[in-house]
């Protein structure tokens, strides 16, 4: 039995660049991806002061015709590069409403195993309409299963779809985490009763898990996917799993707030601790 057949996608794969380490190295990323995908690849660099000096100006620009050609010699799908005068976040918002993908680029993991990420992204991330991809500063792809966390209360086909077809392009494997806690309250109870309990809490998220990932599999058969129930906290768990991972897939609402758009602690976590790529993909 052989699987479907994956044909492009919508849109063109969008990558912030500016001429950094950080940026070439998300550039890089996202041409693999655009070939993955069979998508057009557009290089987008934001000028937030448009009379800034021209000498700075052409030397930037000249840095982006550049790239765009080395990356077109790379890859056969078309490439294109993009300078706009606009703030970095708006650009890269604006362009996202009819991107299939934005790339961004992030300094990798400093000694305090965190990433430094930059005002510009974190605003991308929590605002963006399409899937945003966080690529470390050395922009490999480490091998591994693409790894995507769920939640079973609340399951998000736009974040599965996105790991599934992920996992697909890739050939590589897909393990999906559900992490779970005990009721609360369940400390109160006797030992032998928590157990108990456990075990039952961990059947029922088991059958629960199966019947959500079943059609998965069916549209999917030549993925190989592995389950898992983790107990504990999400944000800890997910990061963890994430350091043998080669990509990281999230859901991130799309809602607004008095105080305006947030990412929910277990992305904040990823964005700053995972090693790997890092994908966020909106849903209602």
């Amino acid at each position: 039995m052989t699987g479907p057949v994956l044909g492009p996608v919508l849109g063109p794969v969008v990558v912030g660049f500016d001429g950094s380490p950080e940026s070439l190295a998300a550039s890089a990323w996202a041409a693999r991806e655009a070939q993955r995908r069979g998508s057009p690849l557009e290089l987008l660099q934001a000028w937030p002061r448009p009379h800034r000096e021209a000498a700075d100006q052409y030397r930037s620009a000249e840095r982006l015709t550049s790239r765009e050609a080395e990356l077109r010699a790379t890859v056969d799908v078309p490439v294109t590069s993009t300078q706009v005068a606009d703030a970095p976040a708006e650009a890269l918002e604006a362009a996202g409403r009819n991107a299939a993908l934005l790339v961004l680029g992030s300094r990798g993991l400093g000694a305090v195993r965190g990433f430094l990420v930059g005002s510009v992204s974190q605003e991308v991330l929590r605002r963006a309409t399409c899937p945003v991809v966080l690529v470390r500063a050395d922009g490999t792809e480490p091998d591994g299963p693409v790894l995507v966390g769920v939640d079973l209360a609340h399951p998000v086909d736009e974040v599965l779809a996105f790991a599934f077809d992920a996992a697909a392009r890739r050939s590589a494997a897909l393990r999906v985490v559900h992490v779970w806690s005990p009721r609360v309250g369940s400390e109160y109870m006797a030992f032998d009763a928590i157990g108990g309990l456990e075990d039952e809490l961990s059947a029922v998220e088991r059958t629960r898990f199966t019947e959500l990932l079943d059609p998965w599999r069916t549209r999917h058969p030549d993925v190989d996917v592995t389950a898992d129930l983790v107990r504990g906290s999400a944000t800890v768990a997910l990061v963890d799993a994430a350091a043998s991972a080669r990509l990281l897939v999230l859901g991130r609402r799309l809602r607004r707030h008095l105080l305006g758009t947030h990412l929910g602690p277990v992305a904040h976590a990823a964005i700053h601790h995972t090693p790997c790529p890092l994908a966020l993909v909106p849903h209602p």
